[in-house]
């Protein structure tokens, strides 16, 4: 089920992963996707085997699929870190949700020093203010791009 403003980039029987409206890397500066499962668990430990080549294989096909369209629109992303975090709920008095992040790095990053970690305070810091999200172009390249790469032998689910 598609929740209101979940802007889905692509997705499997068993995960979507969506381009956040209030990303944690500004589109300039490499963008953001997230994935999520479609069946609430709290750690990858949780994930069955054929869940789990899914999650591995889907990281792998968005990550590529990002790398290349991003540089076709401008934003020419040298890396991709990616993060299993959850550690925010802990902040809110909840249990964690399994979800990984994406997040593009480019080498002139305006918030982000390049060949540093990844820094994020609360979702509440001004950090976040205007730091854009990934645009309606950009999620349609990055899909035709995942589309072109899932005919491939490399990314075709029956070699998963």
């Amino acid at each position: 089920m598609e929740k209101k403003n979940e802007r889905i980039v692509h997705e499997t029987e068993f995960f979507k992963a969506i381009a956040p409206l209030k990303p944690h890397v500004a589109r300039e500066d490499g963008g953001h996707i997230i994935i999520k499962p479609k069946e609430k668990c709290t750690s990858r430990t949780d994930l069955s085997p054929q869940r789990a080549k899914d999650v591995m294989r889907l990281t792998m096909l968005l990550g590529e699929a990002m790398i290349a369209a991003m540089k076709d629109r401008g934003v020419t992303i040298e890396r991709i870190n990616y993060q299993d975090n959850g550690n925010w709920a802990f902040h809110y008095g909840r249990a964690p949700s399994f979800h990984i992040h994406l997040y593009g790095r480019v080498k002139d990053s305006a918030r982000q020093q390049f060949g540093q970690a990844l820094v994020f305070p609360t979702p509440e810091d001004e950090y976040y203010i205007g730091l854009a999200p990934l645009d309606e172009e950009d999620m349609q390249a990055i899909r035709e791009k995942t589309a072109e790469l899932e005919t491939t032998e490399r990314y075709d689910p029956k070699n998963w």
